[in-house]
């Protein structure tokens, strides 16, 4: 569910806003509105956090030997020391390698002219005698005016480079071909450029020495950080409070109602200024939720997803959950493949049990995801693509004729109607799912006493008469046929009447017509909506049977390598061919799985996922 919260007002005293921030810090509940601080206090703040994370990432590039102690325990100065070194190191090997690459152009250009020197060219013309490059396509060359003299020095199938030799100066000739290209002499001499880029080279090795060293201090580094952000945090709540005049100073923030005693009780003992309100519609109220061990499964993911509903709208954690672990089997489509992830779950698991600390959450799911993927394929007898012909009669029989490969596999016929039986359940799925969406806005608005309930009723109205239209359309087939019904069409123009009448329903029936006549063509789309919605799961089954049919190839080029000495080069392709389905799967689930919770089923429910993570002001720094 998402906690109730309580918007938060407190008045303090001027001179007294780094107490009551430190105070507030302590009670690690509230849920400040953002606020833009100022100052040198902060500045430095942020400077220091700034070079630290600078610091951090330039060592995470470097892995600390396993020998290699972590040093003794440096303090906040030695480590911002520490920091700026690094940094200062990282821009010099920075402008080592920028370096290098002006020098390395500079010697392809001059790599056919041999070694080229200015200061040579200077000391010459200082004896008056004046030399200049050029280099002419090799036809014009033999061209050239006599009253040009040049030194040939080379040439290749297109160009020909000679010196202009010239007793008053490096300008250019009037009678020089416009095709001759002048070519500027190198800033410094290329031997010089040669042995340059050697030492910075060596400078650069020597500064990764020094890089890989400190690898070690990334630990320290990191929690120096940490701590940092905690103050800048500090600092931008003191200097970004609102004043109200010289002496008094407020801000705002939400705390969870079952915690806004402790708020309060801390305002009187302190003696500050405190309102507590109920948040309106337009405020940026944070959204907690709060769910049992068995919904808080799908956090990881939602986590990693970066969504979160908005605090008017519905937690749908469970539902989120129950679904993605049926599209996740269904998806992934094997029983092998469940078990290998059950395998690395249940080991992930142990292991963290061993050493004593709590198993990560994100194993947890996976176990519970591999479960359902274990059950999906033991249904369908799916085993890592093996064709049911081969399979223990075990495991055909532990299966569900309907959807099984087993009984797909037994005649043309079969194989079109366990198809069909497929597609049958990915439309029933979304029928199923997207009715729970409206059922919640029927309970909502009943409870509400709100005549917008109708309109959902409508949209289930739909929903079930778009079914029958899609089955019709899409699944039927030479072997069995799907009828139209005419309640269904009843059902479609009865949906679409109340949806029209009473979707945007604020207590006057009329106004609510009025407002969808100003959008006549975004309610027709609704309608194909539903339509597109429910056909959106046939993904289910199509992404599932991409799956299966690389699993089958895989198996199939496999097959010849097994059976004689090129039997390892068989295991290998297994493998290989097997990891990659896995990992395609992986994407297939993130895409589709997780856009049929996110897209389809959130929209009929009107989740927006538009929401702000509570995260309150407290010793722990955000995340």
């Amino acid at each position: 569910m998402i906690v109730p919260m309580k918007k938060v007002s407190l008045i303090v005293l001027d001179s007294e806003r780094r107490e009551a921030a430190a105070k507030l810090r302590g009670l690690g509940v509230v849920h400040l509105e953002a606020l833009q601080g100022s100052g040198a206090e902060l500045s430095a703040a942020r400077e220091k956090s700034e070079k630290t994370s600078r610091a951090g990432m330039l060592l995470s590039e470097y892995k600390a030997e396993k020998n290699q102690a972590s040093g003794a325990s440096l303090s906040g100065a030695d480590l911002l020391a520490k920091a700026e070194n690094l940094i200062t190191l990282a821009e010099r090997k920075k402008t080592c390698f920028d370096q290098i690459t002006a020098n390395q152009v500079e010697l392809e250009r001059f790599s056919k002219w041999g070694a080229v020197n200015p200061d040579d060219f200077d000391w010459l013309a200082e004896k008056g005698v004046f030399l200049s490059l050029y280099e002419i396509p090799v036809d014009k060359y033999y061209d050239l005016p006599e009253s040009i003299q040049t030194i040939h020095i080379g040439s290749d199938k297109s160009q020909c480079r000679f010196l202009l030799l010239s007793q008053a100066d490096r300008n250019r000739p009037a009678d020089m071909p416009p095709e001759a290209y002048a070519v500027p002499l190198p800033r410094t001499g290329t031997l010089t450029l040669e042995a340059e880029t050697a030492a910075l080279k060596a400078e650069i090795a020597k500064i990764e020495a020094k890089l890989r060293e400190s690898a070690s201090l990334r630990p320290q580094i990191a929690a120096y950080n940490k701590s940092l952000q905690k103050d800048v945090e500090f600092e931008t709540v003191c200097s970004g409070m609102n004043r109200a005049d010289d002496a008094l100073c407020w801000f705002t923030g939400y705390v969870p109602s079952e915690d806004a005693a402790k708020v309060d009780e801390a305002a009187q003992s302190e003696h500050w200024g405190a309102v507590f309100s109920d948040p309106e519609e337009e405020d940026p109220v944070p959204t907690k939720l709060k769910n049992n061990r068995l919904a808080s499964l799908i956090y990881p993911l939602t986590d990693f997803l970066e969504t979160v509903p908005g605090y008017h709208e519905y937690d749908i954690s469970g539902w989120f959950l129950l679904f993605f672990c049926i599209f996740f089997g269904m998806i992934f489509g094997d029983a092998g493949y469940g078990a290998l992830l059950a395998v690395i779950a249940a080991s992930g698991i142990g292991i963290s049990g061993r050493k004593g600390q709590k198993a990560p959450a994100a194993l947890k799911m996976l176990l519970l995801l591999s479960i359902s993927n274990i059950a999906w394929g033991v249904i369908t007898c799916t085993w890592f693509g093996v064709s049911p012909d081969v399979l223990p009669a075990f495991l055909k029989g532990i299966s569900i004729p309907a959807i099984s490969n087993a009984t797909a596999a037994l005649s043309a016929k079969d194989d079109s109607l366990v198809k069909q039986n497929l597609q049958i359940l990915c439309f029933s799925l979304a029928l199923l799912q997207l009715s729970v969406a409206h059922i919640k806005g029927i309970i909502k608005y009943s409870k509400a006493k709100s005549l917008k309930l109708l309109s959902e009723l409508g949209s289930l109205a739909m929903l079930a008469g778009m079914y029958n239209v899609v089955l019709f359309l899409v699944v039927s087939n030479s072997y069995r046929r799907f009828p139209l019904l005419s309640q269904s069409l009843y059902f479609i123009a009865l949906g679409f009447i109340l949806s029209f009448v009473f979707a945007n329903y604020e207590g006057n029936i009329g106004a609510s017509i009025l407002e969808s006549l100003k959008n006549i063509i975004s309610v027709i789309l609704g309608l194909t909506n539903v339509f597109s919605d429910i056909m959106s799961y046939i993904r289910l089954w199509a992404v599932g049977l991409a799956g299966s049919s690389i699993s089958a190839t895989v198996n199939t080029m496999a097959g010849p390598l097994l059976g004689n000495f090129l039997i390892f080069f068989g295991i290998l392709l297994l493998v290989f061919g097997h990891g990659i389905n896995v990992v395609l799967n992986v994407l297939s689930v993130l895409v589709h799985g997780v856009r049929l919770n996110t897209l389809e089923f959130s929209s009929h429910l009107g989740v927006s996922w538009s929401g702000i993570a509570y995260r309150p002001f407290s010793e722990t720094v955000k995340k």
